[in-house]
């Protein structure tokens, strides 16, 4: 899905308009489809925002026809697909007014904007398929008795908001149907992706378990082509199958390019849609253990210390399920499929056993408002590990300020992404109606 521009022009449109429109669908190929061109003050089609390939000073004096538009307002006026510096003073002028404007330096923020519009778009056609059945009384109950994301509340606002739909489905039913499905077509399925696919010592059952509730999941996917994220809550109901999705995320990611819920944290789903889609940047979903947790993060995770590092206050461990967590092969720097970890899941159950780049990261996630996004730029120093806990691979994230960072955490999941990213999320957030809360 492209985003849908209107390019808006003033009283004499000159060959110069023109000229920046054609630019502009050229530029824009890929993420961008610009309609017929509409004059300033006329009634405007349906569209996701207007565009003003030119400014020129009938801006001061067409102020009430600008500040009519309901739409965002997107000012990309160079030949490089960017805003002109000679613009930022009809920009400024119109903020003092209360009117807002999008004016990307560069062509990649222009790209990401279009993206990100095509997503505002697509959200409010879009389903989350998630799988669980009493989400709170399985295995652990004190703790997922505690989660937003399965609150009612919840899944009405993400609808509010964005007019995204979560559609539930029982994972005890799913269970059975992947268990029920032959061996004969998980191994039909592991032909075409064995070469892709570097499964460790994981044994052929688990593997084909691994791979029947692929099948199974993919199954309900076909049945519905709205549906562009699915999750389920593989831990807390773990008792309803004899393995887990994290090789069906990430075949499903790869071949479709799915966005995968563990745990059924919707809300971290919605967050990995929305900046996934609109940055495309490698992202995923971990647990943050703060150095300053000490023993309440230590006990959970069955190792002894955090490694030794200066400014220890001011370091996170990240890990999910003994590693750091579903990572698509795409994504990561070193992948492998193992044997499961936690005790909390079936023997038979596997793990990815995966790693991001080191360097430059960003963590975030939506808070419970759906009103603003939560952002850490940080950086992906190394990784740790410790034999027979349930840490053998987890990633040592240094953060600017540890203290602060404890005070405003608005979750224990958090979306971790390449690079830093900040510039762009603020872009974006405009365009979502978020505020950004830099931690």
């Amino acid at each position: 899905m492209k985003a849908r521009l209107i390019p808006v022009y003033f009283p004499g449109r000159d060959t110069d308009f023109d000229t920046q429109v054609v630019r502009l669908t050229t530029l824009l190929a890929d993420e961008a489809e610009l309609l017929p061109p509409v004059a300033l003050g006329a009634p405007l089609p349906e569209a996701d925002a207007v565009v003003f390939p030119q400014m020129l000073g009938d801006a001061y004096r067409q102020l009430a026809d600008i500040a009519a538009i309901r739409l965002p307002l997107l000012i990309i006026t160079s030949e490089f697909g960017t805003v002109s510096m000679w613009d930022w003073e009809i920009a400024s002028y119109l903020r003092t007014a209360g009117i807002e404007t999008l004016a990307p330096y560069n062509l990649a923020q222009t790209k990401t904007l279009c993206r990100a519009l095509a997503v505002r778009r697509e959200l409010r056609q879009t389903k989350f398929l998630v799988f669980q059945d009493n989400p709170g009384a399985g295995a652990q109950a004190s703790i997922f008795k505690r989660f937003y994301w399965w609150e009612d509340e919840c899944t009405q606002r993400m609808f509010d908001r964005f007019g995204v739909k979560i559609v539930k489905q029982s994972y005890k039913k799913l269970g059975a149907e992947a268990q029920a499905i032959p061996d004969s077509e998980a191994e039909a399925v592991w032909e075409l992706w064995r070469s892709r696919l570097p499964v460790g010592n994981l044994s052929q059952r688990a593997l084909y378990s691994a791979l029947k509730l692929y099948i199974a999941i993919k199954r309900q996917l076909d049945a519905d082509p709205h549906i562009q994220g699915v999750g389920i809550n593989c831990l807390n109901e773990s008792h309803f199958s004899d393995t887990t999705p994290c090789l069906a995320w990430n075949m499903l990611y790869e071949e479709r390019g799915f966005i995968w819920g563990c745990e059924a944290d919707t809300v971290s789903m919605l967050t990995k849609y929305m900046l996934h889609r609109s940055l495309g940047t490698p992202i995923m979903m971990t647990n943050l253990y703060p150095f300053l947790m000490g023993q309440a993060a230590l006990k959970h995770e069955r190792i002894p210390n955090f490694p030794v590092v200066d400014e220890p206050d001011n370091h996170i461990l990240a890990a999910h399920c003994g590693y750091l967590g579903v990572l698509p092969q795409s994504f990561a720097t070193d992948w492998t499929v193992r044997s499961k970890v936690l005790a909390i899941v079936d023997d038979n159950a596997h793990a990815l056993d995966a790693r991001l780049p080191t360097g430059d990261i960003t963590l975030a996630k939506l808070q419970p408002s759906f009103e603003t996004l939560s952002v850490v730029e940080g950086t992906l120093t190394g990784y740790a590990g410790y034999p027979g806990s349930d840490c053998l691979n987890g990633a040592v994230i240094k953060v600017p300020d540890g203290q602060r960072l404890m005070r405003m955490l608005s979750s224990h999941h958090y979306l971790l992404l390449t690079g830093h990213n900040l510039a762009d999320i603020r872009l974006l957030s405009q365009l979502f109606g978020l505020s950004v809360e830099v931690i």
